[in-house]
């Protein structure tokens, strides 16, 4: 499967980007606003991975270029570049569109959810894509540092929402290809609220808890 992770140069670019490419046959393409930057990272992740022995099939392009054929666009950017990204690259997905971003924001007390006026940052992108581009919200929860390291070994969950049963069954499988990663299908993207509101309280335990660091979730 072709896989494109726009902001794939970021934390969670690079986890996805090395777990996806990690004992699978994605061909996994990074995205940037700058190719150049792309291919950088493309390189970087690629060594890694034949360090360990392993021939990844990883690729740096400018984002439209990323997401132009690919089975799954996975918008691995901060919230409030989600919409400029998918308006970048609106005439050239096909694929499923999947957002793994969260708003938040900080004050002294720590992180709290930011919820959009669209009711969800997975809603945000559900208006800014093609009508005919299905979105998915999945990835929601996981800790980038540990999700890159690829010596770190997890157990975690990751909730997936949307209203295209097909487009979500693919995502499921993308997922749960993960070592270590089970999905759990959500329900709607009317759902994707309470999701995203899980990464500020998780975010929030693993500062204050020394032995919670790089907290996941599990579902039992």
């Amino acid at each position: 499967m072709d896989i494109a992770l726009l902001g794939g140069t970021g934390d969670i670019g690079e986890g996805l980007a090395l777990r996806l490419a990690h004992g699978t046959d994605h061909a996994v393409r990074i995205g940037s606003r700058e190719a150049a930057k792309a291919e950088a990272a493309a390189e970087e992740y690629r060594a890694e991975l034949e360090g360990r022995g392993l021939d990844a099939d990883l690729t740096g392009h400018e984002n439209p270029g990323a997401a132009a054929g690919a089975d799954a666009v996975v918008l691995a950017v901060p919230a409030y570049h989600l919409v400029d990204t998918v308006e970048a690259v609106a005439d050239a997905v096909s694929g499923v569109l999947v957002t793994p971003a969260v708003g938040m924001q900080r004050d002294e007390d720590g992180f709290s959810y930011n919820r959009p006026g669209a009711g969800s940052v997975t809603a945000l992108a559900r208006g800014a894509a093609p009508d005919d581009v299905p979105v998915v919200g999945a990835f929601h929860n996981l800790p980038a540092g540990r999700l890159a390291d690829l010596d770190a070994t997890f157990d975690w969950d990751t909730v997936v929402v949307g209203d295209d049963a097909d487009a979500k069954r693919t995502v499921m499988d993308i997922a749960e290809g993960i070592d270590g990663l089970r999905a759990l299908d959500g329900g709607g993207l009317a759902n994707a609220m309470e999701v995203e509101a899980i990464t500020p309280l998780l975010i929030n335990l693993a500062r204050e808890n020394d032995d919670l660091h790089d907290l996941g979730v599990r579902f039992e």
